[in-house]
């Protein structure tokens, strides 16, 4: 017999230290760990200026045990992309997260999910609607926040659909097999272009973490900014409040040894980047970065390459996430593994959620006309 289990709703301000190992065990022990609910990315999340009082931290454990069993980080808002309707949306901060899901036990994932939800439909002061605009379904949490909803008396409804690229090894894959495997008819040319680039000079592949990953956070903030987005005004050295939040992540991080920036460098100079978010054999990519210079010899490919070739020699157990976005072509990855993503609108306990579900609809439609037009 399971031990019941009780949710706490915790002050996101006092989410910190306390609980930073237990979120790494959880993350041990869940099937698929979201790496920006650790204390770390929270706090990073209220330096952007998130308010404390609009973030719900949902944190399930047995009764009578300190051990966590599920984690969910979610934000008060109400705006246009929810139809100025009032909701719960995870994650915090969707230009830089890669994930709707909360963190689950594998073992307890079921009743853990339906333990979840029933702790915002009881809440009085919480909306009963929850907007996920990057949610991975058809895995192990999608199933149990399902079946969840349908214990609890709620309904989802998808919008958005695409495939997000993911690095999932098979049993006995080596880097080789690997590529092999992923690129199929394109791997030859994929590695003659890899090793055009190693003989352009002296290629150096790096992951920087703790302290280093600070130092070459700049590095990569410099070769950012050096291309398109330079230009256009979007890299992060151009958005003051942008640039705060990634250094503060990173930062908080590097301290718990959950980041890295892993760098490739051509004669010494970086040609392109990384930032991840690292923890439990699971990565999570948050951007990337390349010398539109090398561009003929797709350097950001190559960089994915050698992470690959460097997972692999750990020997240890990983999985990698590209955080790729629904405008992104998978074909661009080496990674061969799909991922099913959605923009979800959830309604709790026979709540209506018409008002975000018309909005998430209408911003399909407008989409699908943007890309049908002449430009």
């Amino acid at each position: 017999m399971t031990a019941p289990i009780a949710v706490r709703r915790l002050p996101a301000g006092t989410y910190g230290a306390a609980y930073a190992e237990a979120f790494v065990d959880l993350c041990r022990r869940a099937e698929a760990p979201n790496l920006h609910l650790a204390p770390a990315a929270v706090a990073a999340a209220m330096s952007f200026g998130i308010a404390s009082d609009d973030i719900v931290v949902l944190a399930a454990q047995e009764q009578d045990d300190e051990r966590l069993l599920g984690l969910w980080a979610l934000r008060r808002t109400r705006d246009l992309q929810s139809g100025l309707g009032a909701v719960l949306r995870a994650p915090l901060m969707p230009l830089y997260e890669v994930s709707s899901a909360p963190v689950l036990d594998r073992d307890r994932a079921g009743d853990v999910a339906v333990a979840l939800l029933a702790a915002i439909i009881e809440a009085a002061d919480l909306p009963k609607v929850l907007k996920l605009p990057l949610l991975p379904l058809k895995n192990s949490v999608f199933v149990a926040l399902e079946a969840a909803l349908m214990a609890t008396g709620g309904s989802i409804a998808t919008f958005e659909l695409w495939q997000r690229p993911m690095l999932v090894p098979e049993p006995g894959d080596d880097a080789e097999r690997y590529l092999r495997r992923t690129l199929g008819q394109g791997y030859k040319k994929r590695m003659q272009q890899h090793r055009q680039l190693e003989r352009a000079g002296a290629l150096a592949y790096q992951r920087h973490r703790g302290a280093d990953a600070i130092t070459a956070l700049e590095a990569f903030l410099t070769l950012e900014a050096a291309g398109w987005k330079g230009r256009s005004g979007t890299a992060l050295a151009s958005l003051p409040r942008h640039g705060a939040y990634i250094r503060e992540l990173i930062r908080n991080l590097a301290a718990a040894d959950a980041a890295r920036i892993d760098l490739l460098r051509l004669d010494g100079a970086p040609i392109a980047g990384g930032l991840l978010l690292d923890l439990a054999g699971q990565s999570h990519f948050l951007k990337i970065a390349y010398d539109e210079g090398k561009a003929r010899l797709s350097p950001g490919r190559a960089l994915a390459i050698e992470m690959l070739r460097a997972d692999f020699a750990t020997g240890r157990p990983f999985r990698l996430d590209s955080g790729a976005g629904d405008r992104i072509d998978p074909s661009a990855y080496p990674w061969g593994e799909r991922q099913e993503m959605a923009n979800a609108i959830v309604a709790l306990a026979d709540s209506s959620a018409a008002l975000p579900r018309l909005a998430a609809a209408a911003r399909m439609r407008l989409r699908g006309w943007r890309d049908r037009s002449p430009r």
